[in-house]
């Protein structure tokens, strides 16, 4: 799908893998069955588009192939038990990358850069969202108890750095801006 330097393919590849590969790992080792689904599907969503990011996936794998993976993706994610927005986000993201299969199965499709309306919305949604969550990603830390105090440890609650929401938003972030990437590229 990447039709940009190959570096910056290969970029995409270790981002959004790495990402993935966390996210299942913390799809099997998740606190609580709630927690652990939309990770999952992070991880599943961060896997495909590293795949879809290689460089010549286009030849390797047919467009038709990313459109049943990321279809199947998005009617998983509908049937999530998450936080509404969250549910939603993740159809979103799905659908953005049915929308990338589309776009490589060329004129079948809509053109090799798909429809430009929608890829701007789509580019304006994960833009949106990346400020959005790259908020989240920094924690908000407690203030010194004394005048004296060395300044205060990141994380500094007794709740597992795994566990935290910062990285979950972390993930989400790191997928919204490959998503960015792969539309910017499109």
């Amino acid at each position: 799908m990447h039709e940009g330097p190959v570096v910056v393919g290969w970029l995409l590849v270790a981002l959004c893998g790495s990402t993935g590969l966390y996210c299942l790992y913390r799809a099997a080792a998740g606190p609580g069955r709630g927690a652990r689904r939309p990770a999952g599907v992070e991880g599943a969503m961060g896997l495909g588009m590293a795949v879809m990011a290689v460089p010549g996936a286009g030849a390797a794998a047919p467009g038709q192939a990313y459109v049943v993976f990321f279809g199947a993706l998005a009617g998983c994610s509908a049937l999530l038990r998450a936080r509404p927005a969250h549910r939603a986000h993740h159809v979103v993201e799905a659908l953005a990358m049915v929308y990338m299969g589309l776009a490589m199965l060329g004129p079948a499709g809509h053109g090799a850069g798909g429809v430009p309306a929608l890829t701007g919305v789509l580019l304006g949604y994960f833009a949106l969202y990346a400020l959005r969550t790259g908020a989240l990603v920094v924690p908000v830390l407690p203030a010194p108890a004394a005048a004296g105090a060395g300044p205060p440890v990141a994380g500094g609650g007794t709740e597992p750095a795994e566990r935290s929401p910062e990285v979950a938003a972390g993930c989400r972030l790191a997928l919204s801006l490959g998503m960015l990437v792969m539309l910017v590229s499109m």
